[in-house]
C-alpha cells in the first residue's frame, strides 16, 4: 500500500508542475497588465510604464517569475493582487468555503437521488419505472445549466418569492444554486448507475444469493452495488473534480463569491497572481480528490493494490527450486510442491502424446 500511494503522490506532482508552467505561460498571452491598470488614464511614457512593470515584477524573465511563484507555493504565498494589493491566499481563503460547500452539497445532492433512481431503472428494465426514469434523465441533459439556474430565480425568486434570488445569506440561499447543479449532475449519474447495475446483477454471485434467501434490498445495496462501485467512485471523483472547475457559471448567476467569480474577475483585469492562485489552489483539489480515489480503489478491492505483485511470491519459488534441486530422483507430481488439479497427475505412466 505504501508504494501504491508514494507512486500516486509523484503522479500528483508532476500533474501539479505542469498544470501551473502552463498556465503561467498562457495568462501572459492575453496582454500586459501594466496597460491594463492605466487603459483610459490618461497619457504615459514608456518610463512610466517600466516602473510600473518593476514594481509588478513583470519585467522579470518568464522562469525567474515562475520559480518565484513555486518558492511561494510551498509556504502558500501566491503574491499580491495587481488591481487592489491584497494578498492572494487572503483572497482564496475567503473565496475557497463557498465553492467547496456548493460543489459538496450539489454532489451529495446528486449521489442521494441517482443511485436510486439508478438502481430502481436497472431492476425495472424495460418497465414503466425504467422508461420514464430514462425520459427525466434524458431532458436533464438536455438542459444547459445556466437556463435551469435562470428558471429557478424567476420562478422561485421573482414569482413565489421564496428564496433569495443571488448572494450568500443563509441556508435558504444555497437551495437553487445545488439544486440545480445536483440536477444537472443527477441526469448523468442515473444512466451511469443504471448501466453498471444491469451489468451486475446478470453475475453468478448475484443468483446465488437471491437463492440463499436474502432479501432484496441486501442483495442490491450490500452485494451488487459495492461490485459495481469502482467505475461509479471512478466517475463521481472525476465529476467532483470537473464541478469545482466548472462551477463559475453558476456562480455568475447566482453572484456566488466563491473561487470561479474570483477567478472570471481576474481574467477580465490581467491579474496575474490571483488567477495562478486559483487554477493552482483549483488543480491541487482536483489531484486530491483523485488520489483519495484511488485510495478507495484499494479499500474496495484489494486486487487493486496487489496487482503488481509476481505470484508466487518470490519466497515460494525459491523454496520450490530449491526442493526439486536437492532431489537427484525424479518426482511423481503427487509429491510435487505446488497441487496438480489435472486428470493426467493421477496417472504416472500415461504415455505421451506423439506429434
Amino acid at each position: 500500500m505504501a508504494g501504491f500511494l508514494i507512486k500516486r503522490l509523484l503522479q500528483a506532482i508532476f500533474v501539479i508542475i505542469a498544470i501551473t508552467l502552463l498556465v503561467s505561460f498562457a495568462i501572459r498571452l492575453t496582454g500586459d497588465p501594466a496597460l491594463m491598470m492605466f487603459q483610459g488614464g490618461g497619457s504615459m511614457t514608456e518610463d512610466d510604464l517600466a516602473r510600473i512593470r518593476t514594481a509588478l515584477g513583470t519585467d522579470q524573465p518568464f522562469f525567474v517569475q515562475y520559480f518565484t511563484f513555486l518558492k511561494g507555493l510551498l509556504t502558500l504565498d501566491f503574491g499580491r493582487s495587481f488591481t487592489g494589493g491584497t494578498p492572494v491566499s487572503q483572497l482564496i481563503a475567503n473565496a475557497l468555503p463557498a465553492t467547496l460547500l456548493l460543489a459538496f452539497i450539489s454532489m451529495v445532492v446528486s449521489i442521494a437521488l441517482s443511485i436510486p433512481l439508478g438502481i430502481k431503472a436497472a431492476t425495472a428494465r424495460g418497465k414503466t419505472a425504467d422508461q420514464i426514469i430514462r425520459v427525466l434523465s434524458l431532458l436533464g441533459l438536455s438542459f444547459p445549466n445556466f437556463w435551469l439556474a435562470l428558471m429557478m430565480v424567476l420562478l422561485f425568486s421573482i414569482t413565489l418569492g421564496w428564496l433569495p434570488p443571488s448572494g450568500m445569506v443563509g441556508i435558504s440561499s444555497y437551495v437553487m444554486p445545488a439544486v440545480t447543479m445536483g440536477v444537472i449532475l443527477t441526469a448523468t449519474n442515473v444512466r451511469l448507475v443504471r448501466t453498471a447495475m444491469l451489468e451486475t446483477l446478470q453475475s453468478q454471485y448475484i443468483m446465488v444469493a437471491r437463492a440463499k434467501g436474502l432479501s432484496e434490498s441486501k442483495v442490491l445495496y450490500k452485494h451488487a452495488l459495492r461490485n459495481c462501485a469502482i467505475p461509479l467512485i471512478t466517475y463521481f471523483g472525476i465529476q467532483f473534480g470537473g464541478l469545482l472547475g466548472g462551477i463559475v457559471v453558476i456562480e455568475r448567476v447566482f453572484n456566488w463569491p466563491g473561487l470561479g467569480t474570483l477567478a472570471f474577475d481576474a481574467v477580465g483585469a490581467r491579474d496575474y497572481p490571483v488567477l495562478q492562485g486559483v487554477i493552482t489552489v483549483l488543480a491541487l483539489f482536483i489531484v486530491g480528490v483523485n488520489l483519495l480515489v484511488d485510495i478507495a480503489y484499494g479499500l474496495i478491492d484489494p486486487r487493486i493494490r496487489t496487482e503488481s505483485r509476481p505470484w508466487p511470491p518470490r519466497s515460494h519459488a525459491v523454496r520450490v527450486s530449491t526442493a526439486s534441486n536437492s532431489s537427484s530422483e525424479p518426482r511423481s507430481p503427487s509429491s510435487s510442491a505446488l497441487p496438480c488439479f489435472s486428470p493426467m497427475c493421477s496417472s504416472p505412466a500415461a504415455p505421451k502424446r506423439s506429434t
